[in-house]
């Protein structure tokens, strides 16, 4: 039985999938966009989401830990230089997964990994979303408005 089993091994033993986890994390902060298998795609996806919430606050210490993950240093400047200050409003959900179909060789589930912000098809015809913020005391907004509407009703009748 496999209970509490969540980690998938790829079928490679431990240094060689953290070295390919990592060479995949850096191809896809490079290209932003790859193509793999399926399980890979979803092993990259646990892999460089964190690194990506950590290039958001750029610290020496966040630098450190993510150069000890992706071993390299231009990826990593990259990563905090101009891929940070595009999803920093961003809460998570960094990369997309699609489905592509089957490789012909093997059959295997292939996948296109790519990086959400940086999508111009999908990202064409949207506005960005506003910040809302919502009350949990039972704040209305009419009631935050009706101070403002009332102003404006007396500056016109002072005309």
């Amino acid at each position: 039985m496999r209970h509490g089993k969540k980690f998938n091994h790829l079928g490679r033993q431990t240094a060689h999938r953290k070295a390919m986890l990592a060479n995949m994390a850096c191809s896809l902060i490079e290209h932003k966009r790859i193509n793999t298998t399926v399980a890979k795609a979803k092993a990259l996806k646990q892999f460089v989401e964190p690194m990506i919430t950590k290039s958001k606050t750029d610290t020496t210490h966040n630098r450190r830990i993510v150069m000890a993950k992706l071993r390299q240093t231009h990826v990593v400047a990259e990563l905090f230089r101009d891929v940070a200050p595009k999803i920093g409003d961003r809460p998570g959900g960094y990369t997309r997964i699609i489905k592509l179909g089957n490789r012909l060789g093997d059959n295997a589930d292939m996948a296109m990994i790519e990086l959400v912000d940086y999508n111009e098809i999908y990202n064409a015809g949207k506005a960005p979303k506003k910040a809302t913020r919502r009350s949990r005391r039972g704040g209305s907004k009419a009631a935050a408005t009706a101070p403002a509407a009332t102003e404006t009703k007396a500056s016109n009748e002072e005309e």
